[in-house]
């Protein structure tokens, strides 16, 4: 067999790798978003996703559209049938926002803080701090030193759960603002990023899987009835109005066929016989012209005024 030929074998042969893909739809953590579903991803196998990370906008996750900015990032830990289950892992600020606030004769001061939370998880979080003017050296490592202080005694006593809504809502933020603007005025105070390094203590609250599925579920078929239901309704409002178009029409078909009758009935009515009494014929509406014509007939003279003309008619 000649080599092509080979070639062209093996490529029929070799098995087609997106054809062995499923699709997995990839849902948010149980707690505090109780398994929303954030987006699909493909894989042959449900352990090939174990590890892999999903970026979302948190203005499409929470619907805060002042956060279109944030970057919530999520990591795939476990596969349940076709689900694929997440945990939060930090998220990012666009490089393109950190721009926008950075300014001339403005002061800016940044860290590294890691935080070990409540409940045992070690989280690393860097802050950014834009000052409203020029600021010396100890004032930005006094500024620096209250926004460690406050993410650490935060972080220490707040859960993961609690310490999530904290990063995302902006709690954080407000804190490290107020503390820091103590020292001097701050325009703006950014957690530029914040990164899960090791996790803690799971904790089970909120709605399980099955409960959401079932949820989801119902809330499927209600649409299904709703649509059913709109459906019926435009139905039968569509008949209802091929009802009243026909009756119309039938109206309009009875309507015109009596006064077809009327108008037979009218000219049977103001059709008379011809009369030869000239007293009853209205000469004064009549031209000169059909005067001196019906002079004519009669072998009359036709000379003369409209008044000679009436006159010899009516003789």
């Amino acid at each position: 067999m000649a080599k092509g030929a080979k070639a062209r074998a093996a490529a029929r042969k070799q098995r087609d790798k997106w054809k062995a893909k499923r699709w997995y739809t990839i849902r948010a953590p149980r707690n505090p978003w109780s398994f929303r579903v954030i987006g699909e991803t493909l894989a042959e196998e449900p352990e090939q996703l174990i590890g892999r990370t999903y970026d979302i906008m948190q203005n499409e996750l929470d619907g805060d559209f002042s956060k279109m900015h944030v970057q919530v990032v999520f990591r795939i830990t476990e596969s349940v049938g076709g689900d694929a289950l997440t945990e939060f892992v930090g998220h990012n600020v666009l490089k393109d926002h950190i721009r926008r606030q950075i300014r001339r004769h403005r002061g800016k001061i940044d860290d590294t803080i890691d935080v070990v939370t409540e409940d045992g998880y070690y989280v690393r979080f860097k802050p950014l701090l834009i000052s409203r003017s020029r600021v010396k050296s100890s004032q930005k490592s006094a500024m620096r030193a209250k926004a460690r202080d406050t993410i650490l005694s935060i972080g220490a006593t707040s859960t993961w759960i609690l310490l999530q809504r904290a990063i995302l809502d902006g709690t954080m933020e407000a804190a490290i603002k107020e503390a820091v603007s103590k020292v001097s005025p701050v325009r703006t105070a950014i957690i530029r990023r914040s990164q899960l390094l090791q996790s803690g203590v799971v904790v089970e609250d909120g709605p399980t899987l099955d409960e959401i599925h079932a949820e989801e579920k119902a809330v499927a078929a209600s649409e299904v009835e709703e649509v059913d239901v709109l459906a019926a309704a435009e139905a039968s409002a569509d008949l209802s109005e091929v009802g009243e178009t026909d009756l119309d029409e039938e109206e309009t078909d009875a309507s015109e066929q009596e006064t077809e009758e009327s108008e037979d009935v009218e000219e049977v009515e103001y059709e008379t016989p011809e009369s030869d009494d000239t007293s009853e014929v209205d000469y004064e509406s009549m031209t000169v012209a059909e005067l001196k014509e019906l002079l004519r007939e009669a072998g009359k003279p036709v000379s003369g005024k409209k008044a000679e003309l009436i006159s010899r008619l009516q003789e």
